[in-house]
C-alpha cells in the first residue's frame, strides 16, 4: 500500500491559521492524505495557544510539531502535557513540559513522529539531535517514521537526511520560512527536503509586514513584529511511502497560494 503523508510548514499568524483552516481540509481530500503533519509554532506569531492547536486539528492534522517558538505562549505548558498529537523538540532540556517524539495508531499501522531542534544559529544550545535521534530510533518499533528538524542551517538539516538515510521514512526541515527545491529520495530510501516553507502572509518577510523588517536591518529603532496583511500561502510536501517497508517512493512540492 502506498501511504500519503502531508507534511505542512509552519503556521505564521492568525492569518495563516485561518488559511490553513479554509485550504486543508480540501487538500487532504483531494490528495487522498493518509497523515498529516502541521507545524504550529508560529500561529500565535511568536509560539501557539492552545485553542488555536484545537483548530489545528480540527483542520486535518494529526500531529503538530513545535520549534524554538515552543514556550512563546505560556498557556500551552498544561495544554502539552495533557494533549496526545503536539510534540515540542525531543533535544530540549528534559525537564520542560512535554514529549518530542511519540508514536501514533492508525488504520495502516503505527506511524511515529520525532520532533528536534537544531543548534547551529540559533537562540540557545539544546541537547545534541544527531545523538538523541541514535537513542530514539532503537525504541521504535514500526518502519514508518517521520522526522522534522527545526533548525537554521542547511547543512545540519542536509546532514540529518543522509545520516537517517534508510532508517527512516522521511526527513523534512522547517524553521526559515523559505521553501526550498531539494526535494529528494535518498539513495537507501528516505525521503527528504530541507524546508518546507510556510503557512501564512505572502507577501512579506517570514510573514511579517516587509517595512518592519527592513527598518531592522537598515539599523533603525527596533520595533515589535507584526504579520504582514494580505493574501496568504501554504507551503508543504507530500511524501508516498510504502507501508510494507517504510521506504520513501516519491516526494513533491504542495505550494496554493491565495
Amino acid at each position: 500500500m502506498q501511504l500519503k503523508i502531508l507534511a505542512v510548514g509552519d503556521v505564521v499568524a492568525p492569518t495563516g491559521l485561518n488559511y490553513l483552516k479554509t485550504v486543508l481540509p480540501k487538500l487532504k481530500r483531494e490528495k487522498h492524505i493518509d497523515f498529516c503533519v502541521v507545524n504550529g509554532e508560529n500561529a500565535a506569531v511568536l509560539g501557539l495557544l492552545p485553542q488555536q492547536a484545537e483548530e489545528i486539528f480540527r483542520a486535518g492534522a494529526d500531529v503538530i510539531t513545535m520549534g524554538n517558538h515552543t514556550w512563546g505562549k505560556r498557556e500551552l505548558v498544561p495544554y502539552i502535557d495533557s494533549t496526545k498529537g503536539i510534540l515540542r523538540p525531543a533535544n530540549l532540556p528534559p525537564q520542560q513540559p512535554g514529549i518530542g517524539w511519540d508514536s501514533f495508531d492508525t488504520l495502516f499501522g503505527q506511524v511515529a513522529v520525532i520532533d528536534l531542534i537544531g543548534r547551529c544559529a540559533m537562540d540557545y544550545t539544546p541537547d545534541n539531535p544527531f545523538l538523541l535521534v541514535e537513542r530514539i530510533l532503537p525504541k521504535l518499533h514500526t518502519k514508518l517514521i517521520f522526522v522534522e528538524l527545526h533548525a537554521e542551517a542547511t547543512s545540519e538539516k542536509l546532514a540529518m537526511g543522509w545520516m537517517l538515510d534508510g532508517r527512516v521514512s522521511a526527513v523534512w526541515g522547517t524553521h526559515t520560512h523559505v521553501p526550498t527545491a531539494d526535494t529528494m529520495i535518498l539513495p537507501q530510501g528516505t525521503g527528504y527536503v530541507t524546508d518546507l516553507g510556510m503557512t501564512g502572509p505572502r507577501d512579506s518577510v517570514l510573514g511579517i509586514r516587509p517595512e518592519l523588517s527592513i527598518r531592522r536591518f537598515r539599523g533603525d529603532l527596533p520595533s515589535r513584529y507584526e504579520p504582514a496583511p494580505g493574501p496568504c500561502k501554504l507551503e508543504a510536501c507530500l511524501f508516498t511511502i510504502d507501508d510494507a517497508t517504510g521506504r520513501c517512493t516519491a516526494v513533491r512540492r504542495v505550494d496554493i497560494h491565495g
